[in-house]
C-alpha cells in the first residue's frame, strides 16, 4: 500500500506541474500540438520503449545464465519487467525485489544474486554514457553538463565491472573507516563474483544489447519531435533525452521524477523549442517510456509474486 501511495503521489505531482505549466502556456497551443499525433504513432512509441525492455530483458537472461542460476528464460524475463513496478522508489532500490523472487524459486542468497544486480545497473550506465558521449559528439552544439555526466556514468560502470577495482575499492575503504566490515566484506565477495561477467565476448554481447535498447528510447525522443514539428536532430534528441534520464537518476528522486521532466523542457527550451511543444513533448516521452514500464512492472508484480512462492513451496518440499 505503500508503495501505491507512493507511486501515485509522485504521478498526481508531475501531472499537476505540467497542467499547471501547460495552463501558464495556454491550453490552445498546447492542444493543438496533441493533436498532431495519430494512435499510430503513439503505439510506435510504445514500440520503440518495449524493444529497450525487451532487450534490457535479454541481457540480464544472458547475466543471469552466466551467473549459474537454474532459472529458464520465462522466469528471468518475468523478474526483470516484475520488477520494474519498482522503479519509483528511491535510488530504485525497490528493484531488489528481483532478488527475492530468485531466492525464493532457487534458495540464493543475495549475496550470491547480488553480482547480478550490479553488473545490470552498471551495463545500463554504460550504454547511456557511450550514446550520450557519441550524441554530443555528433550534435551542432553541446549540453552544459554534459560532459561531466556521461564521465560520472561511465565510471561508475568501469567501476563495477572492474572486480579487482572494486575489490580494491572496498578495502581502501574499510581500512580508511575502520566501520561497516559486514558490508565491505560483502562488496568484496561481490567483486569476485563479478569475474564471470568480465570475459570480452560476455561484456562485447550485453554492451551492444544495451546500446540498441537505450538507442530506441532516444530515437523514439526524436520521432515524437518531429511529429510535433520540432525537429532538431536526431543526435541532439537523443542526447536530451540520455542526458535527461541519467540527470533525473542522479538527483535521487524515485525514477528520477521531477528532474528528468525539468531537464528536457530546460534543454528543449534552449533549443528553441517552445513550452507549447516542449511541455506535451516530455509528458508524452515519460508516459511512453517510465510510465509504460511501472505500468508492465504492476501487472507483472503479482504474477511474479505467486510464481515465486508456488517455486519457493516446491523448492522445500523437494
Amino acid at each position: 500500500m505503500r508503495d501505491t501511495l507512493l507511486l501515485l503521489g509522485l504521478f498526481a505531482l508531475v501531472v499537476a506541474g505540467l497542467i499547471g505549466a501547460a495552463a501558464a502556456t495556454g491550453w490552445e497551443e498546447t492542444k493543438a500540438q496533441l493533436a498532431k499525433l495519430s494512435l499510430w504513432q503513439f503505439a510506435v512509441l510504445l514500440l520503440l520503449s518495449l524493444c529497450n525492455y525487451v532487450f534490457r530483458g535479454l541481457r540480464w537472461h544472458v547475466f543471469a545464465a552466466k551467473l549459474g542460476l537454474p532459472l529458464g528464460w520465462g522466469a528471468n524475463f518475468l523478474h526483470f519487467l516484475g520488477g520494474f513496478a519498482m522503479s519509483v522508489t528511491p535510488g530504485r532500490v525497490g528493484e531488489l525485489v528481483r532478488m527475492r523472487w530468485i531466492r525464493r524459486e532457487t534458495g540464493w542468497a543475495f549475496e550470491r544474486t547480488a553480482p547480478l544486480v550490479l553488473v545490470d545497473r552498471a551495463s545500463d550506465l554504460a550504454a547511456m554514457g557511450l550514446i550520450l558521449g557519441i550524441a554530443l559528439a555528433f550534435s551542432a552544439t553541446g549540453i552544459a553538463g554534459g560532459i561531466p555526466v556521461t564521465i560520472v556514468a561511465l565510471i561508475g560502470a568501469l567501476v563495477v565491472t572492474r572486480p579487482v577495482l572494486l575489490d580494491r575499492i572496498a578495502t581502501v575503504g574499510h581500512r580508511a573507516t575502520g566501520r561497516l566490515p559486514r558490508l565491505f566484506a560483502r562488496v568484496r565477495r561481490a567483486a569476485r563474483s563479478l569475474q564471470l561477467f568480465s570475459a570480452p565476448g560476455v561484456m562485447g554481447a550485453t554492451a551492444a544489447i544495451g546500446l540498441i535498447g537505450w538507442f530506441a528510447e532516444g530515437y523514439a525522443f526524436h520521432l515524437l519531435l518531429v511529429w510535433m514539428g520540432a525537429d532538431i536532430g536526431v543526435a541532439k534528441a537523443v542526447a536530451i533525452f540520455v542526458f535527461a534520464t541519467l540527470a533525473g537518476g542522479l538527483t535521487g528522486a524515485p525514477g528520477g521524477v521531477g528532474g528528468a521532466e525539468a531537464a528536457m523542457v530546460a534543454l528543449l527550451s534552449l533549443e528553441g523549442v517552445g513550452l507549447e511543444t516542449s511541455l506535451p513533448a516530455t509528458a508524452i516521452i515519460r508516459v511512453t517510456t517510465l510510465w509504460f514500464a511501472i505500468g508492465i512492472g504492476l501487472i507483472l508484480f503479482p504474477v511474479a509474486e505467486k510464481h515465486s512462492k508456488a517455486r519457493q513451496n516446491a523448492l522445500e518440499n523437494d
